[in-house]
C-alpha cells in the first residue's frame, strides 16, 4: 500500500473457505493487527491445537494461537467477511456468511471465475459485495501449514465499482505485507484473472496434469494457451461493451504481461490442476463455462475456448461421480 493510504482501524473479520488461499491472506490480515476468526473443517484440530504456520518467499510467519471455529455461528457478525472458497462451492456460501452479517458487514470474495459478485449481492445486498483476485502462487502443505511459494498481489474492485467503498477495502489491508492493487472496474480485473486462469488451469488440467513450466516450456501448449487467451481478451471486450463499460483489455500488452509473468514463476501446480489430480470437483462453470456462455450471448466465435470447456466438463471428476452414480 501507499503511504497516503489511511492507517485501517483494527477490523473484526472471519473467513470462511480456509483453506491455502483464505489461509493465508487472513493470517496476513492477523500479522497485520486485525481480529481474524478462521471457519475451518479438515485443518481445524491441527491449527487449533498447533496453530496456522505459512511458509513465504515474504518471509515465514505463525499464529500461535489463532482463532479458529468449526461453525460461523460461534463468531457472529463481524465488519468483514473473506470468502475463500472453491466457485464449485458458491451455494454453500449462503449458510455460512449469513450468520456473520451485521449493518455494516461487506464480503469479499477470494475466489476465481465470473458472476459470483453478482450472486452473493443477490443474496445480501450488492453495496456489501467487494471481489478479490489473488495472482498468487499459493498450495497447502501439512494441517495447519501454507506455502506460499511465488507472487501474492490480491487485485481489490467495488461490486458496483463505487470509489469511496473501494477505498474502505483498501484500507483494511494498509498494514498487511501484501501486495493491493486497485481495481476501478470489477469486471475489468475478472476478465484479466481469467487471461490466465482459463488457458493455465485449463492446459494444466486437459495435458494430464502438468505444471505451468511445463506449459510454458512446451511450443504446442505454448501456442494453445496464446489463442485461448486471445479468444478470452475478445469475449472480455465485447462482456465489458455489452456491460456499458469504457475501458478494455489490450490483446497484446495484457497478453504479453501474462506470459512474462508465467514465464518468470516458480514451478507450480494451478489450483485446478490440484483438484483434478486429487479428484475432487473443478471449478469449470465459474472459469470456463460463464465466459463461454457470455461470449456465445454475444454472438462471438471461441473454438479454443469451445475445445477446452468441453474438454473440463468431461474430465470433471464430479462429472464422472454423478454418471456413475446416477
Amino acid at each position: 500500500m501507499t503511504d497516503r493510504t489511511p492507517r485501517p482501524t483494527p477490523q473484526r473479520i472471519a473467513v470462511i473457505g480456509a483453506g491455502a488461499v483464505g489461509s493465508y491472506y487472513g493470517a496476513r490480515l492477523a500479522q497485520a493487527g486485525h481480529e481474524v476468526h478462521f471457519v475451518m473443517r479438515r485443518d481445524y484440530d491441527a491449527v487449533a491445537s498447533g496453530g496456522l504456520t505459512v511458509r513465504s518467499k515474504d518471509g515465514d510467519f505463525r499464529l500461535e494461537h489463532p482463532l479458529v471455529h468449526r461453525t460461523p455461528e460461534e463468531i457472529g457478525p463481524v465488519d468483514w467477511v473473506l470468502v475463500g472458497l472453491k466457485a464449485t462451492a458458491i451455494e454453500d456460501a449462503r449458510p455460512l456468511i449469513a450468520p456473520l452479517i451485521g449493518d455494516g458487514t461487506r464480503i469479499l470474495l477470494l475466489m476465481n471465475g465470473l458472476g459470483l459478485e453478482e450472486i452473493v449481492g443477490g443474496w445480501f445486498g450488492d453495496e456489501r459485495v467487494f471481489g478479490g483476485l489473488a495472482f498468487t502462487c499459493i498450495n497447502r502443505g501439512e494441517p495447519g501449514v501454507v506455502h506460499h511459494i511465488d507472487y501474492g498481489a490480491v487485485t481489490i474492485g467495488h461490486h458496483l465499482d463505487d470509489p469511496a467503498a473501494l477505498d474502505d477495502a483498501l484500507a483494511l489491508w494498509a498494514d498487511a505485507t501484501v501486495e493491493v492493487i486497485r481495481a476501478p472496474s470489477l469486471l475489468l480485473a475478472r476478465w484479466r484473472k481469467l487471461l490466465w486462469n482459463v488457458p493455465f488451469n485449463g492446459l494444466a488440467v486437459t495435458a494430464g496434469g502438468v505444471t505451468t513450466d511445463v506449459i510454458m516450456g512446451t511450443p504446442d501448449l505454448r501456442a494453445a494457451a496464446e489463442s485461448v487467451m486471445r479468444e478470452v481478451v475478445a469475449a472480455g471486450n465485447a462482456d465489458l461493451a455489452a456491460h456499458g463499460a469504457e475501458v478494455r483489455l489490450d490483446v497484446d500488452a495484457d497478453i504479453a504481461a501474462m506470459l512474462a509473468a508465467t514465464e518468470a514463476m516458480e514451478v507450480y501446480r494451478p489450483s485446478t490442476m490440484i483438484d483434478f489430480v486429487e479428484g475432487r470437483a473443478l471449478e469449470v462453470e465459474a472459469i470456463f463455462g460463464e465466459p463461454l456462455r457470455r461470449a456465445r450471448t454475444l454472438g462471438l466465435v471461441v473454438p479454443y475456448l469451445e475445445l477446452l470447456t468441453a474438454l473440463m466438463r468431461a474430465l470433471d471428476p464430479a462429472r464422472t461421480t454423478r454418471a456413475t452414480s446416477g
